[in-house]
């Protein structure tokens, strides 16, 4: 009866890739920042855990969204 045809075009896309740039390295960043200001205030085995889990965030993040960066 209707004949809905929609177009699929892509537009500009930076907004995306910003987005999945903050989603990568954003928590990590904070994790690191908040790791620095306990290591500081004489807190330095929560600061160390909070840099273990910046490193493993980014480990786990480079792999998921740099794979969809790349096409995979």
């Amino acid at each position: 009866m209707y004949n809905l045809h929609l177009p699929l075009e892509v537009g500009n896309l930076d907004g995306l890739f910003v987005i999945l740039l903050l989603i990568m390295f954003g928590p990590a960043i904070l994790l690191m920042v908040i790791g620095f200001i306990l290591r500081s205030k004489q807190k330095r085995k929560a600061g160390k855990v909070l840099f273990i889990l910046a490193g493993v965030y980014m480990l786990i993040s480079l792999g998921v969204c740099g794979a969809l960066l790349g096409g995979f």
